[in-house]
């Protein structure tokens, strides 16, 4: 087995992080209560509400990435793989700098320095090798290394990547999604890393 597991969104919650800094900027009012679907929502429809989107995320996912926390039971999940002998590797469409970002931080940088810092590489964490995290350019990037490194399971947040046409057939595809209704696609749904946890390990 090998567990293929993408970064954003998906192990990494920034929904915490996208409402103070929206705040910070005034693009939300300070009673606002929402995931970062539903503050992009809001931001959107305000006037240059694209542009300020854009702005927001090159922040969050590069200086505002030490504030970011790991979603509630991936640590377990990580720790079983690691005490069961399952190899893991991160696998994420991630580019290299943000979009709009006068600063110029490496994102890819930044994203390897929170796992650092949550411990996914050192003996005392999760032991998973530096070279086992692969930041690629494009979705279509993505997919290939996902087929070259012959994962068996992929976790993912996003429908459009495990439904995409070229994703590798041979992969068990598992959607972290707390929306979509379980039974709806021809994969594994799962709400939560505890149940990401039961249909890995049960079919380990």
């Amino acid at each position: 087995m090998l567990i293929g597991i993408d970064f954003d969104n998906t192990l990494v919650t920034y929904d915490e992080v996208f409402r103070e800094a929206a705040l910070a900027r005034a693009l939300i009012d300070a009673d606002f209560a929402g995931t970062k679907q539903e503050i992009r929502d809001r931001i959107r429809v305000l006037p240059d509400g694209e542009l300020a989107w854009q702005q927001l995320q090159g922040y969050v996912y590069g200086r505002g990435i030490a504030g970011a926390g790991m979603f509630e039971g991936a640590d377990g999940f990580l720790r079983r793989a690691r005490a069961e002998g399952l190899p893991v590797v991160v696998v994420s469409h991630k580019t290299e700098y943000g979009h709009y970002d006068p600063d110029r931080v490496n994102l890819r940088e930044s994203a390897r320095e929170w796992m650092r810092e949550n411990g996914f590489f050192a003996e005392s964490g999760y032991g998973i090798p530096a070279e086992n995290v692969f930041f690629e350019g494009s979705r279509a990037e993505k997919l290939e290394r996902i087929a070259s490194l012959r994962c068996t399971h992929f976790i993912d947040d996003l429908e459009e990547v495990l439904e995409d046409p070229d994703f590798p057939p041979d992969i068990s595809r598992i959607l972290f999604s707390q929306n979509k209704p379980i039974g709806t696609a021809p994969y594994a749904i799962c709400a939560s890393w505890q149940q990401i946890e039961e249909v890995v390990f049960e079919r380990a």
